[in-house]
């Protein structure tokens, strides 16, 4: 384990690059079923319904749109078109921070709470059809810690 900082690449062996592999093209499918039934049955996106999540579990369903793009790990240019594009649709407004006055708010609408309540057993239906429901409860808690493991070294990594 550890940080490789030699020229020379560790190569996968075949368990790891199974394992590589797997994740890479399951969690790639995975997300596209959801996605899809999402934009069939709700007319949202998954990446939508992301932000719809985050505001409605927000104070006052506000976020600064900086905060709101660290939280769906997404470019702040791409949230601003993305924002846009639902307030267009009256998923959300836009309004300034009254706080400072120059940072942008993202707000959810009554209309983003309503299609987020529409959304929501749809969402849960596929992510426990398709991998919650397939795990034993140890592959769960081996599935969190993994991820616990990949996100810690990658924020230190953005730390350092």
């Amino acid at each position: 384990m550890g940080d490789e900082s030699g020229d020379t690449p560790r190569w996968l062996d075949g368990a790891e690059m199974r394992a590589w592999r797997g994740f890479i093209e399951g969690s790639q499918r995975l997300m596209e079923v959801l996605n899809r039934e999402l934009q069939t049955r709700h007319r949202i996106s998954l990446d939508d319904y992301r932000i719809l999540v985050m505001l409605s579990e927000s104070k006052d369903g506000a976020a600064r749109m900086s905060d709101l793009a660290d939280g769906v790990l997404s470019s702040r240019s791409k949230l601003t078109h993305q924002v846009r594009r639902m307030e267009v649709e009256g998923l959300v407004a836009r309004s300034t921070c009254v706080e400072d006055g120059r940072g942008v708010l993202a707000v959810i609408t009554e209309g983003g709470r309503e299609r987020l309540a529409e959304a929501a057993p749809t969402h849960v239906r596929g992510v426990r059809r398709y991998l919650i429901d397939l795990l034993e409860p140890a592959e769960l808690l081996g599935v969190a810690t993994v991820f616990d493991k990949v996100d810690g070294a990658l924020d230190r990594r953005m730390e350092g």
